[in-house]
């Protein structure tokens, strides 16, 4: 055997080239999960807290700083099951629900699908089973949909898109500021036809806009307590309505009726809540972090002014950032002409911006979550019957009355939820 001496200094060189090619080596393949070393020490079964406001995002959590009920958390709207949330078990089930409804006949069960536009065959096919990861959905989608849900709370939001439109949104946003997730964000859900692909949406909780010869349904939802300040007074067959904040009161953030022009028509509407505003530019801010494709800004015309109607088709497809439902489509109206696209954007952009490290960092605050040991709140079929029965109009849900749940016959219906 031939014995050879090496140099101590060319030794110590070989094994630091040796470790930066290491290092300079990719973690795993393109699409791949990689595995990392937690930075302490855990034990097998041992559980990681969450603070209740986090978002789901390609399978990996964000914090908010406001409380979030995921699809998979107690009281959760769930937008993967396929069988009607609110109906009776037995009658729950699709095949029991394409007997009841010819329009289910013509739909798949899910209400949700792959985002296949916006990628190429090779990634279509890598990430078909599941495998999105935050990279390929960073560069994928670039819109913040707003929405008005014309049913003023996000549990009727949720059965009329889910049991009877067979439709589905990511986010719910209920008057007490509480939002709902019914989807990871890689998925596509249908609210916005032609931006689905690229989108992400949320259904605010409001009763809508109304043109000038339009009946509204505001003194069935809007009232002044003794002190003469307007409120909003869930009707009384609605119950608590759903709401996690027990005995909430909602207030617009304006006391008076607001008037604005939407697609070239004047419109009214009663205004969001603070609750609702402050919640949402907390989530339009983590937004716009974790896709940063979706810029913290809003359409705007030559003049620096919001644009008030559908955007052409080029700039539509060229825009990237918050937006509302009126702008991809002529025939919408929301988030109407009441929501403070400023307050919004402004607030969003303050929540954004770079903070100095702090010395000690204060504990992070959980946010006041659903008990796990109980149900929130009595979501039984009772409270919400029509959903059992599909061949009678979901709007009757929105329109309570005295004696037949019908409609004004002089009453132009509320803009319904799109489909894909």
């Amino acid at each position: 055997m031939i014995q050879t001496r090496m140099n101590p200094t060319w030794l110590t060189l070989a094994v630091l080239l040796l470790a930066t090619m290491a290092a300079a080596q990719p973690s795993s393949p393109p699409g791949k999960p990689s595995v990392k070393k937690p930075a302490f020490d855990t034990k097998p079964g041992q559980r990681l807290e969450r603070l209740g406001d986090e978002i789901m995002v390609c399978g990996q959590l964000f914090h908010t700083g406001t409380r979030i009920v995921l699809w998979t958390d107690p009281g959760g709207y769930d937008a993967y099951r396929i069988e009607r949330r609110f109906a009776k078990w037995e009658d729950a089930g699709w095949q029991a629900t394409t007997r009841a409804s010819e329009a289910a006949r013509e739909k798949a069960p899910a209400r949700y699908n792959i985002r296949e536009s916006v990628l190429t065959p090779e990634e279509f096919e890598r990430i078909r089973g599941g495998g999105w990861d935050l990279p390929l959905l960073q560069e994928k989608v670039d819109q913040f949909v707003l929405h008005y849900d014309v049913c003023g709370l996000s549990r009727l939001c949720f059965l009329v898109l889910h049991d009877n439109r067979f439709l589905s949104v990511q986010f719910l946003l209920d008057i007490d500021g509480t939002i709902y997730q019914t989807l990871d964000l890689k998925e596509r859900a249908w609210h916005a036809t032609v931006a689905n692909s690229r989108s992400i949406g949320i259904e605010i909780a409001n009763m809508g806009s109304y043109a000038v010869n339009d009946t509204d349904p505001f003194k069935m939802w809007y009232a002044k307590d003794t002190n003469g300040k307007m409120r909003i007074a869930l009707p009384e067959r609605m119950g608590d309505g759903g709401v996690l904040t027990p005995n909430f009161i909602g207030r617009p953030a304006r006391e008076k009726l607001v008037w604005g022009e939407i697609q070239g028509k004047r419109r009214r509407q009663w205004d969001y809540t603070p609750e609702q505003y402050e919640a949402l530019t907390k989530l339009t801010a983590t937004l716009c972090t974790v896709l940063p494709k979706i810029r913290c800004d809003y359409p705007k015309d030559e003049k620096g002014k919001l644009i008030t109607h559908k955007l052409e088709d080029e700039a539509l497809e060229k825009f990237q950032g918050v937006l509302g439902h009126y702008h991809v489509q002529a025939d919408k109206q929301d988030p109407g002409p009441a929501f403070q696209w400023d307050r919004l954007i402004n607030g969003a952009r303050k929540l954004m911006e770079p903070r100095p490290a702090a010395k000690d960092p204060p504990t992070p605050t959980p946010i006041e979550r659903v008990p796990e040991t109980r149900p929130a709140r009595d979501d039984t079929p009772r409270e919400v019957g029509p959903a059992n029965n599909l061949d009678r109009d979901p709007m009757e849900l929105l329109w309570p009355r005295e004696g037949p749940a019908s409609p004004p016959t002089t009453r132009k219906s509320p803009p319904a939820p799109e489909a894909e």
